[in-house]
């Protein structure tokens, strides 16, 4: 049955409305993540997700760092040192809001979900995979954007990942994209010659 508005205040839900909404949205969401779970036992798709999570925690970023000065001299050791500036403001960041959100991970929160990879700490939002992800490849392609080939396709797989391994929710992953997005663009307003737009 739907809630009518309060006569008190007509423009507002009754009470108790937002709590059934988030009710709501929460068993939609635990059902997204059962279905991207199953994904995990396929061992092609667990393995290929596996290793595209572990990438994501550091090493593709070092390497692609280390490749920018090699190959491309001082501009690439700037590209780089944006990059990590970016990096420890992200992980200062998402540190503080998982301390402060303390949402348990799916796997903890359903016993129909299934961890195919051990966790790097105890909570869920945001994904700090997703949101250094998606702030690497927005400043990395400002620097390079050549490399949207590599890194559109990578970001979106890391995204996917954190799901399918049972370690987020969409919701952790999409609030990471935007607060990544958001951190990112900052950097690149606030750093001369730096740009997005070409």
């Amino acid at each position: 049955m739907r809630a009518l508005p309060d006569p008190r205040h007509p423009t507002l839900p009754r009470a108790g409305t937002l709590p059934r909404r988030r009710r709501r949205f929460t068993r939609h969401e635990g059902r997204w993540c059962r279905r991207a779970n199953g994904l995990g036992a396929f061992r092609g798709s667990r393995a290929y997700f596996a290793a595209i999570s572990r990438l994501g925690d550091g090493v593709f970023w070092y390497v692609l760092m280390a490749a920018m000065v090699v190959f491309d001299g001082f501009d690439g050791l700037r590209a780089s040192a944006h990059l990590a500036a970016v990096g420890v403001a992200s992980l200062l960041l998402y540190k503080g809001l998982k301390r402060w959100t303390r949402r348990p991970r799916p796997f903890a929160a359903d016993r129909h979900i299934r961890a195919w990879v051990a966790p790097l700490d105890e909570f869920s939002f945001p994904s700090g995979h997703t949101l250094h992800a998606v702030a690497f490849t927005l400043v990395a392609l400002a620097y390079y954007p050549q490399l949207a080939w590599l890194l559109i396709p990578f970001t979106a797989s890391v995204a996917l990942s954190r799901v399918v391994l049972g370690l987020h929710y969409p919701s952790d992953v999409l609030a990471a994209t935007g607060i990544g997005s958001v951190l990112a663009l900052a950097s690149l307003w606030l750093v001369p010659g730096a740009s997005l737009l070409v």
